[in-house]
């Protein structure tokens, strides 16, 4: 047994002994991606007893409230879920700074939502500043939930300073640190900006180990991997294969990165006219279905779709990349063509094609001839389908939800 199996082992049987009902706090922003990974494990805590209460913009309050979890809402000044792309601007700066603003103008609302209400423990999203504020404020422990991949040790060294390292010379990059530190310093924290963001006290890593950078450098006193958390997601709608079809690709890029029909075209062309094939296109919410032109008989054509229900009998997953996607592309063991979009999705398909189970495809290259040729190698590639199935046996033992949830009990303060 290592270390880290012998701290995790002692956590857990503290946490076996002193577990009594608790009022469980969780914050996060209104983002599908951020959101949904959570809801199993609040789903799971609700059902042993505790009293959770969930701090979520209005959007997501019905969703919420599903799992048994108590929604206490707050307005959000963030681009919502369906907002175009083009909301979040083209830089480094233009994708971190809305969320800061949010932070600031958020706390105050979190403040009166709890007041008179204080939770014997936080959890949030990596994305929710306020909540840890709120933490150190209330004096209880915070844990993170991370729906993607974590800091190593040498994170940043290697990527953080040199993707930082222009935008902090500039004046809007100098003024950005300064009210992020000016914020953290009137709310009592000490900290650095980045290491209050990228460097939670305790975390649970809602992703496979597979799927994690530099897996062997990752603090695993700190960070808990537990994998794919999807519960029964029948309530998001059946899907049916159609009958004759050979072969099915689903083709999604998630909610927040969907107005691409250039991209759908070339997706058409590829499997449009390949016999015995069938085609799942989600294109969102951005994209007119009379932009992709002609669509052949076995293509399906819709603005969303139960992702999960058509992988379960997919042959082929085109994909983002997301940190969801793939790991529901790995857990029905849906061999993948990873066009990444941005953030933590190039790193993805990285990993996704290092573990032998895709093809990193980037979107300037995305043509139909590449996408055929690679789906054509992947579809019945015996090697293939033999480190999906490794990948998948291994995610099944890293405990999904009721791991996670053990964890978290396991992190509440001893009552008195």
């Amino acid at each position: 047994m290592t270390v880290f199996q012998l701290h995790e082992t002692s956590r857990l049987a503290y946490g076996r002994r002193m577990t009594t009902p608790a009022h469980i706090a969780m914050f996060s922003i209104a983002a599908h991606g951020h959101v949904n990974p959570s809801l199993e494990v609040i789903r799971e805590l609700v059902a042993r007893g505790h009293r959770v209460t969930y701090a979520i913009p209005p959007l997501f309050a019905e969703k919420v409230a599903e799992t048994g979890a108590e929604p206490k809402l707050w307005n959000s000044t963030l681009p919502g879920p369906d907002a175009d792309p083009e909301a979040w601007g083209t830089t480094l700066l233009d994708n971190v700074e809305p969320f800061l603003e949010d932070a600031v103008q958020a706390l105050p609302q979190l403040i009166e939502a709890y007041e008179g209400d204080i939770p014997d423990l936080v959890l949030h999203d990596i994305a929710s500043y306020p909540a840890r504020v709120l933490a150190h404020r209330w004096g209880v422990p915070a844990v993170s939930l991370s729906p993607s991949l974590v800091a190593w040790d040498g994170y940043e060294q290697e990527v953080a300073e040199p993707m930082w390292e222009e935008p902090k010379k500039t004046e809007r990059g100098r003024a950005y640190y300064a009210r992020f530190q000016a914020w953290l310093e009137e709310n009592g924290i000490t900290q650095h900006p980045d290491l209050f963001a990228g460097r939670p006290a305790r975390s649970i890593v809602l992703i496979p180990r597979a799927l994690q950078p530099n897996a062997d450098r990752v603090d695993e006193t700190v960070y808990s991997f537990v994998g794919a958390c999807q519960g029964d997601r029948t309530a998001e709608g059946e899907w049916r294969r159609p009958a004759g079809a050979e072969k099915v690709v689903l083709v999604s890029l998630g909610s927040s990165f969907t107005k691409q029909p250039a991209f759908y075209r070339e997706c058409v062309r590829a499997f449009g006219d390949l016999p015995g094939w069938h085609l799942v296109l989600q294109i969102g919410r951005h994209v007119d279905p009379a932009e992709l032109g002609d669509v052949p008989a076995n293509v399906e054509v819709r603005s969303w779709v139960p992702q999960l229900a058509v992988l379960k009998q997919a042959d082929l997953f085109v994909t983002h990349a997301g940190a969801g996607g793939s790991q529901e592309g790995l857990a029905t063991a849906t061999p993948m063509i990873a066009v990444p979009q941005a953030v933590d999705q190039f790193g993805n398909a990285d990993m996704l094609q290092a573990l032998g189970v895709a093809r990193h495809v980037p979107t300037d290259e995305a043509t139909a001839e590449t996408l055929r040729s690679a789906a054509l190698a992947l579809v019945d590639d015996p090697e293939v389908a033999r480190r999906l199935k490794d990948v998948q046996a291994g995610m099944a033992e890293e405990g999904g939800t009721r791991r996670a949830a053990d964890l978290i009990e396991a992190e509440l303060p001893r009552r008195r």
